[in-house]
Order: C-alpha cells, then sequence, then structure tokens
C-alpha cells in the first residue's frame, strides 16, 4: 500500500525523494496548484513577503546531492529559492508523485494505516503518512484588550511595502521576520515604531566577506556541547555586532544556540541612525490610540503584529496521535519526528534550529524510509529504534528547546540522525 505525503515544499519534497530512492510506493498531495510551500510566493499559505531572502547561506540550506548554483548570491531571494525547489523535484522526477490542486480534509485512523479524505469529495486508504504541512500557516495573534481604529494586521498577510508609504507604523514581535519588516518600513513610512518583548543574539550575515554560517558547517569528529560553543561565540559576537542593550534592545536571557537568533544587522543600524523607535510591549488599544506597557501611548497609523505563527494540524480530529503536549502546544515527538505509539504517522521539518537546513530535512525523511525498510528488512534494529522511541517519549520535553519544544542544535541533530540511519541498516 502507498504511503502519503502531505505537503510539496522543502521538507515534502525530500520526503518523497526518500520513500522513492528506498523502493516504497509514495504519493504526495499539495493545496497549491505548484510546489514550494512558503516558498511559492503570493499563494494561500504563504508567509513570504517581496523582501524575503534566506537566513542561512545557499551552502548551508541546499539539500546535500543537489548544490545551489555557483553564480547564485550567498543568500537568494524567494524567487531564485523557488526556482530551486522546482529544480530540485525535476532533477529528481517528482512531479509525476504530486497531485496538485488537493487538500486533505480529514485523516482517519483505519486497521494497519490511514484514510486521507480530499477537498474534491474522493478519499484513499495509504499505508502511513508523513505530515509536512509546515508550522507557519496558523498566525499567531496575541490577544490585546480594546480596540484599535486604525489598519490592524499579522506579517502573515505582509508582501510589499508601499503599504507603509507616508504612515507612523507600529510592528510587534523581534524575530526574523519583524526585523525583516522593520527595515523596509523604514524606507517608506513617516515613522517606525518597533515595540519588543524578550531579547535575542544578533549575527551577521557575513564575516571577512563571507556567509558568517559556513564556519559552523566544517566537517569536524567532535562536537562541543552547545552550551560550551555559545560561551565561545557569544563574546565575539558581541565585539563583531555589539550588545543588543547598547542600541536599546532587551538583554537576551538565554544562550545563543538555545533559540534562532536574528540574522539581521541592518536593523540594528536603523536603530542607531534613529530610524527606528524603540516601544515596550502592547498594553491594550484604545481607539486610534495604542497603551503600552509602561504607560505610553501612541497614535499609529498601521500595527503589523510579527508575532509568529501556531503549530496546527487541521486534518486531525484529535492530536493524540501525535503526542500532544498541552504545555507547549505542539508534540512531542523521538527526533521531531516519530510518536511513542507506531501508528504509520510521521512529521516531517517540524522544527526550529538555524543551521539544519534542508539537508537536515532529507536526513529526517531518510530515517523515516530508514525505519519503514527495517521493519521487513531488519527487525531487530526495528525493535530497538522503537524502545528509543518510547523511552524519549516518556520524558517530558527537556528545557533549551524553544517556546514550543522543537528547537534544536544542528550540528548534533544532524549527526543523531545520520547515526540513527546507520543503525537502521
Amino acid at each position: 500500500m502507498t504511503y502519503l505525503v502531505i505537503g510539496a515544499g522543502p521538507a515534502g519534497l525530500a520526503a518523497v525523494k526518500s520513500l522513492k530512492q528506498a523502493g516504497l510506493p509514495v504519493q504526495a498531495v499539495e493545496k497549491h496548484a505548484d510546489l514550494g510551500g512558503q516558498w511559492l510566493y503570493g499563494a494561500e499559505g504563504s508567509a513570504v513577503y517581496a523582501s524575503t531572502h534566506l537566513i542561512s547561506s545557499k551552502r548551508t540550506t541546499a539539500f546535500a546531492d543537489f548544490p545551489m548554483p555557483d553564480d547564485w548570491p550567498a543568500y537568494p531571494d524567494h524567487a531564485r529559492v523557488l526556482r530551486y525547489l522546482r529544480d530540485f523535484a525535476t532533477h529528481f522526477d517528482l512531479r509525476p508523485l504530486i497531485r496538485f490542486n488537493t487538500k486533505v480534509e480529514r485523516l482517519q485512523r483505519q486497521a494497519g494505516g490511514w484514510r486521507a479524505s480530499f477537498d474534491d469529495g474522493s478519499a484513499q486508504d495509504y499505508q502511513g503518512v508523513i505530515i509536512a504541512n509546515g508550522h507557519l500557516s496558523d498566525p499567531l495573534v496575541p490577544e490585546i484588550p480594546g480596540r484599535f481604529d486604525g489598519t490592524l494586521m499579522h506579517a502573515k498577510d505582509y508582501r510589499t511595502p508601499d503599504i507603509f508609504e507616508g504612515k507612523t507604523v507600529l510592528i510587534a514581535g523581534m524575530g526574523n521576520t519583524g526585523c525583516d519588516i522593520v527595515v523596509d518600513a523604514v524606507h517608506r513610512a513617516k515613522a517606525v515604531l518597533w515595540s519588543v518583548r524578550g531579547g535575542n543574539h544578533f549575527v551577521p550575515k557575513f564575516l571577512a566577506g563571507r556567509p558568517a554560517d559556513e564556519a559552523n558547517h566544517k566537517p569536524r569528529r567532535v562536537i562541543l556541547p552547545k552550551g560550551l560553543r555559545a560561551m565561545l561565540h557569544e563574546p565575539l559576537l558581541r565585539l563583531l555586532v555589539g550588545p543588543p542593550e547598547r542600541f536599546g534592545l532587551p538583554k537576551p536571557r538565554h544562550r545563543l544556540y538555545d533559540r534562532t537568533p536574528i540574522v539581521n544587522s541592518l536593523v540594528l543600524q536603523h536603530l542607531g541612525q534613529g530610524d527606528v523607535v524603540l516601544r515596550r510591549p502592547i498594553r491594550a488599544f484604545r481607539g486610534d490610540t495604542v497603551v503600552f506597557a509602561d504607560g505610553r501611548e501612541d497614535r499609529p497609523d498601521l500595527v503589523l503584529l510579527a508575532t509568529g505563527y501556531r503549530i496546527t494540524f487541521p486534518f486531525l480530529a484529535g492530536l493524540a496521535p501525535l503526542n500532544w503536549q498541552a504545555a507547549t502546544d505542539a508534540p512531542h515527538l523521538y527526533m521531531n519526528i516519530f510518536p511513542p505509539d507506531d501508528n504509520n504517522l510521521f512529521v516531517a521539518g517540524l522544527l526550529e534550529g538555524a543551521g539544519v537546513g534542508w539537508a537536515g530535512r532529507a536526513l529526517q525523511t531518510d530515517l523515516i524510509a530508514a525505519w519503514l525498510t527495517a521493519r521487513d528488512r531488519n527487525p531487530q534494529a526495528a525493535a530497538a529504534f522503537r524502545r528509543r522511541i518510547a523511552v524519549h517519549c516518556a520524558r517530558p520535553p527537556g528545557t533549551g528547546r524553544g517556546e514550543h519544544g522543537i528547537f534544536v542544535d544542528f550540528l548534533q541533530y544532524k549527526r543523531d540522525l545520520q547515526k540513527a540511519i546507520t543503525a537502521l541498516a
């Protein structure tokens, strides 16, 4: 029986390729008319905006067996990224295995597998399902008391900076998206206010003219614990970039490798030039006025919330099959892939952590394929693997793994994936 892959973004494409190369029957469904997932600019569900570029360099992002062109810039824009994903699918002949314009409405557990019901009224049974629907589709909108009479929007709906022209703009949120949009707004808005809550570390895109992240990906026999790496690298960053608090930002309370850092030096430049004015977290709306936590008030024309996303699986009636944890509002999975029940349900691409890249997501799906193959060909190794899954999932989510418990240390994580694939061979 065939395996189903939900989604044809980078993780979904990796899953189709992994299962195809393992000789396992596979079919993917994609709700859009083309592949690319989030990188399909302008599609419903895409969070990509016009100025979006990779925040990890092309060499650390690309699939290991399909590098991006040498003549491309180190940090390609979204149009090049989409072209790359299309070329990847063509090179490995993946398109014939994808049903486009097909949305999964419901997944139901069946004896020995899953039944998928689609939005065209059809249904099909599958032996297993790999969920690769991404986690940047359901905007997280904080509950703010009061009503705002101006324009209120989430970053999910942001596309081009012309909406800021001549306006006083308030942007709330300090992730990479929020920082990008602040920089966009500076060039069009009358005034830019930036509401931040917690601190973060800032990493430059280039060091000595080379992509800064490439040094972290050099082959090495010994991987230093991430806490020790943070102790070594944080002082260097504070020297090269400057302490965030010197720009008026909160001092980070977490270590460098416990959260995705901000890969944007321009926003600090604009802060230093006075192009951006910092504000505390929003406390309330009062008509045309925004009230902040320190009591200050402003009257912006537009408020944009770059406040992140919820992890959702709308086609599952219940989330117990994914070992859902209410405390983190996310599933608790072994290696961010496997639930404790041997239920033929897997997740690909559900992780946070700069440096994992698409090569790391391909290792995830290679591990799924290795597990599926080992169940028949190496039952002893498969049984040992299941025991490791059970032990891991019986423990509470570890600390230092981000708000949703899905943050990984990219160096150790990719090495652990490779070891697990080898153990199942």
